[in-house]
C-alpha cells in the first residue's frame, strides 16, 4: 500500500503570501444584543473609513471569522443522518438538508470571504481522528492536505488528535512520512500549513506546552489572538497509549493564564478555541439559543467554562458534543459574549463578524454577529478538492470497495439502545465465544460507533452491500477485542456507571449483546436509573459472587469512558481487531438472498 520511501525532498515555504500569527474558531448564528457602533463605525464593511469611503482605515474594522469543528476526516459527503442537518422554518416545522463534503465546504468558503479582506478561519479540534477510510487509511494525511488547500489559519487541538499519540500528531503539524508506513506517494508528506494549538496540554518531564498555547493573526494593524485547549477529560476518552507522557490542565485556567499573557504583549482581541462544548435544546442548526434568555437554549460542561473565562476573551469557538448552537453566555462580568459551535463531519460553518476597535485595539463585544451556516450540496464542487479525493480513493479504493456483508435496510446508530450497536455487540460476543466458549456477553460504547450502516450505495457495489471502507466508517479506531473476568457484582457496578459518576450528567449507555436486558429508569437520577433487580442475563439474575467473562474494545477493556469498574477485570485475553471481528460476523451471518436484518434495539427498557 505506502510507496517506496522517496529522498527528502526540501520542504517548501509556508504561506509566505500569508501574515503569520494566530488564529481561532468562532461563530454561529446570531448576534449580542444591544448597544450601536458610534456613528463612524463601518457597518457590515471591510477595510472602510468613517465615511464608507474604499480605502481609508476608519477607528472600526470588521473582522469575519470563519471557523467549523469537529470534521473527523469526512472528506466525501456523510452517509445517512450524518450527513443531514435540521432546520427550523418560518412556520415552526422543520426539514432536513443534505450537508458536506470538503468538495462543497471548500465552495461555501470560498464564496464567504468573497468582499472581505479581513478574514480568518479558525477550527475547534478533532479536524482526524476516527475518521473514514478515505483518510483513515493513510493516518489522516489527506485530511490535513484538504485542510491547507481550505486555507485553515488555525486550530485548537481535540481529544481525537491523540488517537494515535503525541509523535503521530507531531508529524501532522510538521511532516514527514509515517514511521512505520512511510510514504503514501512519491512526494513527501508536507504536514500542516496551520498551527495547532494545545495551551493545556503539557510535557510531564518538561512542563510545557507540548503545542503552541496560542497564536496572533496579523492584518493591516489588526491584530486577534487565539488561544486553543482541548478538554481537561482528554486522558478518559483516549486510549492510555495515547496520552502517554501528557498532563491536561484546566481549560479556564489555562484560557485565563494566556489571555494575561497576550494582553501584555499588546493583543486585547482574543478568542478561545476549545474543544469542549454544550448540549442545545433543539436539534435545529438555526433555533434561537438565547430565546428567552440569553444562553438559554444550551447546558453542559461549556456553560460553566464560558461563565468562568475572564472577560479579556471576546468570544467562544468550541466543539466535541458535535451539536450546533450559536448562544451569548454572561461572562464573569455580566457581559453577554458569543458562544459558537458548528455540528460537526462539516455539515455546517459559522460565520461571525467582530468589531475590531483600532484605538483600544478590542473588539466591540456588542456588536459582534454570528450565525451558522449549511454546508449545503447544490454548490459547484471545488475542482482540487475533487482531485485530492480521487488521487487518495484510487490509493483505497482496492481495499475499501470489498463487499463484506449485507443489510437488509438501513441499521442506524441513533437512540439510547440503537440497532447497530446490538449489531456490533453480537459481533464482538461471536468473536469473543470464538477464543474462549465461556464468553457470557460483550459490551460496546456508543462513542465507538461513528456512522450508520446504510442500505443505499455509497458507490458502484450495490444497495444492501456493505463495504469494508463503510465498516471502516463504523468503527474506526483500532481497537482489539478483549477478553476479561468480572464479578457479577463488578457487571452491575459497570453498568451504573452508565449513568453515575463522570457520566452522571451525560449519561453513557453502553451497547449490549444478546441475552443480557435489563431496565434504565429515567426517572431517576444517578445510578439508581439502571434498577438492579431487573438484571438478567439469559433470564437469570446476575450472581454477585460469580465470574462472568465479558468481551468488549480495549478501549472499554482499559476502564475508557469513565468505565473504571471494566479497567479491574483479571485474566485478560488480547484479541485482533474489533473491525475484523465486526467483518467476520457479517460476512458469516448474511448473504445477497439472505442480509441482516435491523435488530429490534429492545435489549434495555427505558422508563421517562
Amino acid at each position: 500500500m505506502p510507496a517506496t520511501a522517496q529522498p527528502h525532498q526540501p520542504r517548501r515555504r509556508r504561506r509566505t503570501s500569508r501574515l503569520l500569527v494566530a488564529a481561532a474558531t468562532l461563530a454561529t448564528a446570531g448576534a449580542l444584543a444591544a448597544a450601536a457602533l458610534p456613528a463612524s463605525a463601518s457597518a457590515g464593511g471591510d477595510d472602510r473609513g468613517a465615511a464608507g469611503h474604499g480605502h481609508g482605515q476608519g477607528r472600526y474594522q470588521d473582522v469575519q471569522l470563519l471557523s467549523f469543528n469537529d470534521l473527523h476526516g469526512n472528506l466525501e459527503p456523510p452517509a445517512g443522518s450524518s450527513g443531514r442537518v435540521t432546520e427550523v422554518q418560518p412556520d415552526g416545522t422543520t426539514k432536513t438538508i443534505d450537508a458536506g463534503g470538503v468538495e462543497y465546504l471548500a465552495t461555501h468558503l470560498r464564496e464567504a470571504r468573497k468582499g472581505h479582506r479581513y478574514s480568518v478561519t479558525a477550527a475547534g479540534g478533532d479536524m482526524v481522528g476516527a475518521s473514514p477510510l478515505l483518510s483513515g487509511l493513510f493516518h489522516d494525511e489527506p485530511t490535513v492536505e484538504a485542510l491547507n488547500k481550505l486555507d485553515l489559519d488555525v486550530t485548537s487541538v481535540g481529544n481525537h488528535e491523540f488517537d494515535e499519540g503525541a509523535k503521530e500528531l507531531a508529524r501532522l503539524q510538521n511532516g514527514g512520512c509515517h514511521p512505520t508506513e512511510g510514504c503514501y506517494t512519491d512526494k513527501e508528506f508536507e504536514g500542516a500549513d496551520f498551527p495547532y494549538l494545545a495551551a493545556n496540554v503539557l510535557d510531564e518531564k518538561t512542563g510545557k506546552p507540548l503545542l503552541k498555547p496560542y497564536w496572533v493573526w496579523k492584518q493591516r494593524g489588526v491584530k486577534v489572538g487565539f488561544i486553543g485547549v482541548t478538554l481537561e477529560g482528554t486522558p478518559g476518552i483516549v486510549s492510555a497509549e495515547g496520552v502517554k507522557g501528557l498532563e491536561f490542565k484546566d481549560e479556564v485556567e489555562t484560557i485565563n493564564k494566556y489571555a494575561k499573557e497576550l494582553q501584555r504583549q499588546g493583543v486585547k482581541s482574543i478568542v478561545a478555541l476549545i474543544h469542549e462544548g454544550g448540549f442545545p435544546a433543539s436539534s435545529s442548526y438555526n433555533y434561537d439559543c438565547d430565546a428567552p434568555g440569553a444562553g438559554d437554549g444550551v447546558s453542559g460542561p461549556i456553560v460553566d467554562i464560558a461563565r468562568h473565562i475572564t472577560p479579556q476573551v471576546d468570544a467562544l469557538v468550541t466543539g466535541h458534543t458535535h451539536n450546533a448552537y450559536v448562544c451569548t453566555i454572561p461572562d464573569p462580568a455580566g457581559n453577554p459574549r458569543m458562544v459558537t459551535s458548528a455540528s460537526s463531519f462539516g455539515r455546517l460553518y459559522t460565520d461571525t463578524t467582530l468589531t475590531y476597535d483600532r484605538a483600544t485595539g478590542d473588539i466591540a463585544r456588542t456588536s459582534v454577529k454570528s450565525a451558522n451556516h449549511v454546508v449545503t450540496r447544490d454548490v459547484p464542487k471545488a475542482p482540487d478538492m475533487t482531485r485530492l479525493i480521487g488521487k487518495w480513493n484510487t490509493l483505497a479504493a482496492p481495499i475499501g470497495n470489498r463487499p463484506i456483508g449485507y443489510v437488509s435496510a438501513d441499521i442506524n446508530r441513533d437512540g439510547t439502545e440503537s440497532p447497530l450497536g446490538d449489531l456490533i455487540a453480537d459481533a464482538q460476543f461471536a468473536y469473543g465465544r470464538a477464543q474462549d466458549p465461556e464468553t457470557h456477553l460483550a459490551l460496546m460504547n456508543p462513542g465507538g460507533i461513528r456512522a450508520p450502516l446504510t442500505y443505499t450505495a455509497s458507490g458502484a457495489e450495490g444497495d444492501g452491500v456493505v463495504t469494508y471502507a463503510e465498516a471502516f466508517t463504523v468503527q474506526p479506531f483500532a481497537n482489539t477485542v478483549n477478553l476479561k473476568d468480572y464479578t457479577g457484582a463488578q457487571l452491575i457496578q459497570v453498568l451504573k456507571e452508565q449513568v453515575s459518576g463522570p457520566n452522571a450528567a451525560a449519561p453513557k449507555i453502553l451497547q449490549i449483546s444478546s441475552g443480557l436486558t435489563y431496565t434504565l429508569d429515567l426517572t431517576k437520577s444517578g445510578a439508581d436509573r439502571v434498577v438492579t433487580d431487573s438484571i438478567r442475563l439469559n433470564g437469570s439474575p446476575l450472581d454477585e459472587n460469580a465470574t462472568y467473562r465479558v468481551a468488549s474494545n480495549s478501549f472499554l477493556a482499559g476502564g475508557g469512558d469513565g468505565f473504571t469498574t471494566l479497567g479491574q477485570g483479571t485474566n485478560e485475553r488480547v484479541g485482533a481487531d474489533d473491525l475484523a471481528a465486526f467483518e467476520q460476523y457479517l460476512t458469516a451471518n448474511s448473504s445477497a438472498a439472505d442480509p441482516i436484518a435491523v435488530p429490534a434495539a429492545d435489549r434495555i427498557t427505558v422508563v421517562q
